[in-house]
């Protein structure tokens, strides 16, 4: 009953691939390697001054700007013929920019597409759900669309809040959650 058993550990000696890996000699696998990028390069970019500087929150503020205007145009109801677009362009990036400050691990490309996909689908909800109760109107859209991107936004406010409270509470001698395997 028992002779079935075999032996797993070979009596031949190794082969020759496997007499030459380097982990025999105590080199890490290609798997355990773990590569953190520096963040020298980045803050380097960002404390150059001069005009070759980050735009970024000088375009972010002029996309707010656009997008408020655009909102207060469509709940005014004026006739100004940069309404269409102002408005469009809020219905558009409001929920996108809540999307995005949720998916902050996403890479840059990743959080884009999701959060302009997701704005996408949110003013159709939206659209769709006025046809159904059948009471469509513009500033009715602009009204849900900016109550749900304020929805959105909330737990992104509110995630630094936690993990700061989470952290305080923590005690100092656990760190083991803090270690990447």
């Amino acid at each position: 009953m028992y002779g079935d058993f075999r032996i797993l550990t070979a009596g031949v000696s190794l082969r020759d691939i496997e007499a030459r890996h380097p982990a025999l000699r105590g080199a890490k696998s290609p798997m355990r390697t773990i590569r953190i990028k520096s963040a020298s390069t980045d803050d380097a970019e960002r404390a150059r001054t001069g005009p070759g500087r980050d735009l970024s929150p000088l375009l972010a503020g002029a996309a707010t700007a656009v997008g408020g205007v655009g909102a207060l145009l469509a709940l005014t109801d004026s006739g100004s013929p940069l309404r269409a677009p102002f408005t469009l362009f809020f219905l558009l990036a409001a929920p996108a920019s809540a999307i995005a400050a949720i998916l902050r691990g996403l890479d840059p490309f990743g959080r884009v597409l999701t959060s302009v996909a997701g704005s996408v689908v949110l003013n159709m909800l939206v659209a769709e759900g006025m046809l159904a109760v059948h009471h469509w109107s513009a500033r009715g859209g602009v009204v849900a669309v900016t109550v749900l991107s304020l929805l959105l936004l909330l737990p992104a406010l509110a995630h630094p809040r936690i993990l700061e409270r989470i952290g305080t509470t923590r005690s100092s001698g656990d760190t083991t959650s803090d270690k990447v395997v």
